[in-house]
């Protein structure tokens, strides 16, 4: 099974092959991954094909695939917060966000066929302004250590979902995506879309956040909500506390 693909709408992705394991990311539906060891309890370790996360998961959740399949470009997107599709003649709902190669009519010997909320996928031409309208469609959605979907997400987890619709290829975990992109100097030079990270006690980045002006932000932090900010970092809108400390801006579109 050296390519595969996700075929279940949300797919935990392990640090260890068992299920009370940390789940320390996810892979959504349609997802392809590079299999590296499959062990005796039906544990596989895998490679994620995006943005090249390691992790066990469980056989049963994926579909061997074809090179071809693997390296093709995805060709269309779940539009709506729970898109429908049929897998093997029975129905699916897969979360906002998943993107589909939908080239050929079969994944092995899984048979998709598009029903609802699935539209043809290209990136927006204006990164700039669509960036805004996709963030807020995660808004509300329930913190989840791990998480990738609107069922559930973390602060990259968000980030990196809504820069994927765009197109823009963001790494995994908050500390990773600070190395990206170009460093934006005053807060007062923030602009809708760049990155805000914000750093621990012992200085390590711990969390990331989507500027919306340069005294808002839209994060996951406890669910996905906005909050203002100003150079010392994010106050909670609703409690008045300040939660994260400011360390850098980075600019990606």
């Amino acid at each position: 099974m050296p390519f595969a693909i996700t075929v279940v709408p949300v797919m935990p992705l392990r640090a260890e092959p068992a299920h009370k394991s940390e789940m320390i990311s996810q892979a959504l539906f349609g997802e392809c991954v590079e299999t590296e060891t499959v062990n005796a309890d039906g544990w596989v370790k895998i490679r994620l094909q995006y943005d090249g996360y390691e992790g066990w998961v469980t056989a049963s959740h994926l579909e061997t695939i074809t090179l071809d399949l693997f390296e093709a470009a995805p060709t269309h997107m779940a539009t709506q917060w729970a898109a429908r599709v049929t897998v093997n003649g029975q129905p699916m709902y897969i979360p906002y966000g998943c993107m589909l190669k939908m080239g050929e009519t079969a994944w092995g010997n899984v048979q998709v066929t598009a029903e609802t909320g699935i539209e043809p996928f290209s990136p927006p031409a204006s990164p700039r302004t669509a960036w805004r309208a996709i963030a807020h469609t995660f808004l509300n959605t329930p913190y989840l250590w791990g998480g990738k979907s609107v069922f559930g997400i973390d602060c990259s987890g968000f980030t990196q979902s809504v820069y994927k619709i765009l197109g823009i290829p963001l790494l995994r975990d908050a500390y990773q995506q600070a190395t990206q992109g170009e460093t934006v100097s005053l807060i007062q030079e923030a602009a809708p879309g760049d990155l805000a990270f914000f750093d621990n006690e012992a200085g390590r980045i711990t969390h990331v956040g989507l500027m919306l002006s340069d005294h808002q932000i839209i994060h996951s932090a406890g669910k996905v909500r906005i909050d203002p900010i100003d150079h010392l970092g994010i106050v909670n809108a609703d409690t008045g506390l300040r939660t994260h400390k400011l360390r850098i801006i980075k600019r990606m579109l």
